[in-house]
């Protein structure tokens, strides 16, 4: 196929259409149900009332906003792809925003600008009768009459159209991380698939062992490991794969599977973390240094231990508690005599090359009957 047949190709997988609206007339959209925020994309909005303050700004001294992007599902609905941060300003400012369990988010409260000064303390309507600090009527109509070009992705466009939208308008900016991504298309794919990794991360001896930071948290990098873990079970890595298209991939994959067990993959993680918690608890998947385990968590070490666990969870079940628990611990120390592991997982070595070389020592590695 030449490049041009591939262009012509690909360019059907794709149908769009767009407009420019009011301000006003989305606001009605979202309040009709026209207009969906998925409850995911909620707990993303996470602009600082000084970065809100100034997009009103902007509205109100005409500046031009970039367009919000939406899937137009089946029935018609829009779906918000990208631009969540600017509608869901306007409809906080409103009194319009519903927040991830559907209730109302408090009325937004505007600082002072270089430019408006006068912004400051004001609010879509006054608080009390007795109190001027609402932006007054004129305001709110010049805002409700703001353009905004709505840029649509039709129904008819192929199934991941819409992953690879939301990705390529996202991925690299500020306000997401590649996991929140990742977990915004998991949603729109398979809302129950997503739940699963969500529930998964919030599992007692996981969040134990992998004792993540909360700024580590917050930017959903515990929902990476638990796809992380899935994707190193289930989904082979093919060397020289970018790791985060690895990631892309593996989701994609296992967000549209007919065959994933997920009752037999939640015993399995279960049991994985919960053998490593009895064994190491938070030391886990930290450095051994002779002495004792140290440090911060390694994501070379939960490559091995993890995978190398779950993929031998039925024969080290069947060892006594008190054996299971002394096999894991003196792997984990042994590991870093491993000649594949320390070459592998230093300062320095890329992602693709440490996983080309650790995922296929996993399982050997744990295997008991070694």
């Amino acid at each position: 196929m030449t490049l041009i047949q591939e262009v012509q190709t690909a360019r059907k997988k794709v149908v769009t259409d767009g407009y420019e609206m009011s301000i006003g007339e989305v606001i009605n959209l979202y309040k009709d149900g026209e207009l969906k925020i998925d409850p995911v994309f909620q707990r993303l909005f996470r602009w600082e009332d000084e970065r809100k303050t100034r997009f009103i700004e902007s509205l109100l001294l005409g500046i031009p906003i970039p367009p919000i992007f939406v899937f137009q599902s089946e029935n018609g609905v829009w779906e918000l792809i990208d631009g969540l941060q600017r509608l869901s300003t306007v409809l906080q400012l409103s009194g319009d925003l519903k927040n991830a369990e559907g209730q109302p988010v408090a009325p937004l409260v505007l600082n002072g600008t270089s430019f408006l000064p006068s912004l400051d303390g004001k609010r879509w309507t006054a608080s009390a009768e007795d109190v001027d600090d609402g932006i007054g009527q004129p305001l709110q109509i010049e805002i409700k009459r703001a353009r905004l070009r709505v840029e649509i992705l039709k129904y008819e466009s192929d199934s991941t159209a819409k992953f690879e939208l939301f990705q390529r308008l996202n991925t690299g900016g500020v306000a997401l991380t590649e996991q929140e991504v990742r977990n915004s298309i998991a949603v729109s794919i398979n809302p129950a698939f997503y739940n699963w990794l969500d529930e998964r991360s919030n599992d007692p001896a996981f969040m134990a062992t992998t004792l993540q930071t909360s700024n580590a948290v917050e930017s959903q990098y515990d929902v990476e490991l638990v796809l992380r873990f899935l994707a190193f079970r289930l989904i082979e890595y093919q060397s020289g794969l970018d790791v985060h298209e690895y990631l892309d991939q593996a989701l994609l994959k296992l967000a549209t599977s007919t065959d994933l067990n997920l009752p037999a993959e939640t015993d399995i993680f279960g049991r994985t973390f919960q053998f490593l918690n009895d064994a190491l608890g938070d030391r886990a998947f930290k450095r051994w240094n002779g002495q004792v385990f140290q440090g911060k968590f390694l994501l070379s070490v939960f490559e091995v231990m993890a995978t190398g666990v779950s993929k031998n969870i039925d024969a080290l079940g069947a060892l006594a508690v008190a054996d299971r628990k002394t096999f894991i611990e003196q792997k984990a120390k042994d590991l870093w005599q491993n000649e594949i592991f320390t070459a592998n997982s230093g300062a320095g070595v890329r992602g693709t090359t440490r996983l080309a070389k650790l995922l296929p020592m996993a399982a050997d590695w744990l295997n008991p009957n070694i």
